[in-house]
């Protein structure tokens, strides 16, 4: 069940009813979202993205969960970035990684792969209930009035993971990355991650939009170890200290 938010006359947001959390157990969760029948552009995904909201498929969402802000979206001010030590060796590791821009277009080596990554790294999650190419293209393929881009990492010409982002008119949007688990021992994530932001300061942005952070999901925690790194909390963005990533 869905509610109207009148929070803009040319911008309806709708609240969902209570549903089950899908990152800590035991927990409902709730969720804001902009009304799907509206045409999203840049400008409006990247005001969106500054309030906190996110992109899944057609639809820009934000969690409005009742006495809970464990979801902390989180931006990198590229210019300002340092790679630390770790970080550092990741690059190093992976410098002979060679890096494709391509087109967001339905391509069945990438979505072979997706599926690869979801059943060994997701295999007990919602998403793993179905990975049909057309739940896949609706997920990171669909189309909306702004664009989006795929960062292909190849080793020696072989597909080893693909960085899903949007283009905003202040950064870049990581939507979504999935790489080959065989891979794991290079962190293809963190080098995606360093990837795309050293893409954004290329191209002259401002921030590289990480998502999602919650402290107590080990699947997040990465998120935090990206310095300066910016937290939006109650309404504004502010610098997230070290002590505060624990």
């Amino acid at each position: 069940m869905t509610s109207q938010v009148p929070i803009h006359a040319n911008l309806p947001l709708y609240l969902t009813g209570e549903h089950a959390c899908s990152y800590l157990p035991d927990r409902s969760a709730r969720t804001l979202f902009v009304d799907p029948n509206v045409r999203i552009d840049r400008h409006h995904a990247d005001w969106l993205q500054q309030l906190g909201f996110r992109r899944s498929g057609d639809h820009f969402y934000r969690p409005a969960c009742r006495g809970c802000g464990r979801c902390v979206p989180l931006r990198v001010p590229v210019a300002d970035f340092r790679p630390n030590r770790s970080q550092r060796r990741n690059l190093t590791k992976n410098s002979d990684i060679e890096l494709r821009a391509r087109a967001p277009v339905f391509d069945q080596e990438h979505y072979e792969l997706f599926r690869r990554y979801l059943l060994a790294r997701h295999g007990d999650g919602d998403m793993a209930d179905d990975i049909s190419p057309t739940s896949y293209r609706r997920f990171l393929l669909a189309p909306w009035a702004g664009q989006s881009r795929l960062l292909e990492m190849r080793h020696r010409g072989t597909l080893i993971g693909v960085a899903v982002s949007d283009l905003l008119i202040s950064g870049l949007s990581a939507v979504y990355t999935f790489f080959d688990p065989a891979q794991s021992a290079r962190a293809p994530g963190t080098f995606a991650v360093l990837s795309q932001i050293l893409e954004a300061r290329e191209l002259g942005l401002h921030y590289l939009y990480l998502g999602y952070w919650i402290a107590e999901s080990r699947k997040m925690a990465y998120k935090a170890n990206f310095h300066p790194v910016e937290a939006w909390i109650d309404g504004e963005w502010h610098s997230l200290r070290a002590g505060e990533r624990d």
